[in-house]
């Protein structure tokens, strides 16, 4: 036990190590100058769409709970479901291992609202969920409209590939829908006993999955200067790449695993221009709510202990 508890951290700060290292070798002839050129040149206009898709992104993310908690047939008040769904996420997004660190805050958060452990369980399973669905049905779009989009990451699969490719993901996604409308029986494990989620529960997720992710690459596609920009659904296709790698590393943040991946999948823009996104995308989608996360936490944490002293 006390090995394991130390295997996730490891495993994140290897990967960001590794990550930086790469990046390094990507990055040596950069200026700071060339950086901050970069930053500035950003519109506020372009700040403005930054920020709203920071706030779709954030609102579909609420969304993830809501869904799971229709699943489970448990009421909980909108405003204190959407504000644990945005601490959850602006925390585990900082600090890796996203299912584990997102489970315990869900964990004290939703058992002070009645929910059993095994619930929690549920709840945190059917978003993750949720989210595979999201990245699964846009990818399998991207591969579709873009099919030389894997061209960028690896010159070996003939155009026809990438796009049959897209197509079982697709296909996996209609399968799941299948399920749903099929009533399959639910699955027991032990006393815990998961339900297929109904047809409505499973629109739902097809829907609130995407909308968080587009917004989510919007925040870099926008931030990212015209010239040599190969569009949004390229920008979708390596922000989903980026995204799902950076939680395969466990790295915090995703920290260099984003940068590299990104910096390898536009070769036609200039380093720091991509470089510039990204640290917009940090501000925004990560940093910011995690400093308005810490703040909902210690709140949340005084006023449980009041409660405890009465």
């Amino acid at each position: 036990m006390e090995v394991g508890k130390h295997v996730w951290p490891v495993v994140g700060l290897v990967a960001v190590l590794f990550s930086a290292w790469l990046l390094y070798g990507e990055l040596r002839n950069m200026s700071l100058d060339d950086l901050w050129d970069s930053l500035t040149a950003i519109s506020l206009r372009d700040w403005l769409l930054a920020i709203a898709g920071t706030l779709l992104a954030y609102a579909a993310l609420a969304g993830y709970d809501h869904v799971a908690l229709l699943h489970l047939r448990r009421h909980v008040d909108w405003r204190f479901v959407t504000v644990c769904s945005f601490t959850t996420y602006a925390l585990s997004h900082n600090i890796g291992a996203s299912v584990f660190s997102g489970g315990l805050v869900r964990y004290r958060a939703y058992k002070s609202r009645g929910l059993s452990g095994s619930e929690v369980g549920i709840l945190v399973a059917l978003c993750s969920v949720t989210f595979a669905l999201g990245a699964v049905i846009l990818m399998g779009a991207v591969l579709i409209l873009e099919p030389e989009f894997t061209e960028r990451f690896a010159d070996l699969l003939p155009l026809q590939v990438s796009t049959f490719m897209g197509v079982l993901l697709l296909l996996g996604v209609a399968l799941y829908m299948l399920g749903s409308f099929l009533k399959l029986p639910p699955l027991k494990l032990g006393s815990l006993k998961l339900e297929y989620p109904r047809p409505e529960i499973v629109l739902r997720q097809l829907v609130v999955g995407p909308i968080e992710l587009i917004g989510a690459a919007a925040i870099i596609y926008f931030t990212l200067p015209e010239t040599g920009n190969p569009g949004f659904v390229v920008v979708l296709g390596i922000f989903l790449t980026s995204f799902c790698a950076a939680l395969l590393s466990h790295a915090p943040g995703g920290l260099g695993v984003l940068e590299l991946v990104f910096i390898i999948g536009l070769p036609e823009m200039a380093p720091e221009d991509v470089l510039a996104a990204l640290l917009v995308f940090r501000l925004l989608y990560l940093l910011i709510p995690l400093a308005v996360a810490l703040l909902v936490v210690l709140g949340f944490e005084r006023g449980q202990f009041l409660r405890s002293r009465d």
